[in-house]
């Protein structure tokens, strides 16, 4: 019997992106919807991830959080599914490079970025990322070479990264560059990622 599949999470969440892996996965799972405030800080909750967020995963007696270890986890799951290369393959360096850079580089400056935080170039060499101009421009080279991340290969690597694309153009914390609304129309238009929005857009009115 296959271990079961609990997804944690709220439509208005990073969720949201552990959503689409599941449904390009494949594979069954529960939904636990959680509130923030209340039920994502109950100790049965906290007793799954201490930090009170979501999302998480539960695989049998595996607990996963954070969305890029979530993507990366179930990739690696479920390789039926066809969402990571083989540890073995030569595409698994770039695989992870553009994971952690979205995890790493993306998440930092875009955060920053929305919350007013600049640098003094005096200090600009403490910053991981740089500038968000130069993250940007690394981001824009990747995503406008070929079809996806890994080249004419759909990954886990596009969820995840391609998801903070997403949102920064929904939201205005990303430069709007005709190269990223090319690539987020393009991984948007996939099944798993349709399924994915239906159903967390279907939560909404009752979490409103």
């Amino acid at each position: 019997m296959a271990d079961k599949l609990t997804f944690y999470t709220h439509p208005m969440s990073r969720g949201r992106i552990a959503r689409w892996m599941l449904e390009e996965v494949g594979q069954p799972y529960e939904t636990v919807v959680l509130e923030y405030g209340t039920t994502m800080k109950a100790p049965e909750y906290m007793a799954i991830n201490p930090m009170g967020k979501v999302p998480a995963i539960k695989h049998g007696d595996t607990v996963v959080t954070e969305c890029a270890a979530i993507c990366a986890y179930l990739a690696d799951a479920f390789p039926q599914a066809g969402l990571a290369p083989a540890p073995t393959d030569k595409l698994r360096g770039p695989y992870y490079r553009w994971l952690f850079f979205a995890a790493g580089p993306v998440e930092a400056a875009t955060t920053n970025k929305s919350l007013g935080v600049t640098t003094d170039a005096d200090r600009k060499a403490m910053v991981g990322y740089g500038s968000q101009k130069e993250v940007l421009d690394v981001l824009e080279k990747a995503v406008t070479q070929n079809e996806y991340l890994l080249g004419g290969r759909f990954s886990a690597a596009d969820v995840y990264l391609g998801s903070h694309i997403g949102w920064g153009l929904q939201f205005g914390s990303m430069e709007a560059r005709p190269g990223f609304a090319e690539y987020v129309a393009r991984i948007q238009n996939r099944e798993a990622a349709k399924r994915a929005n239906e159903l967390d857009n279907a939560l909404m009115p009752a979490q409103a």
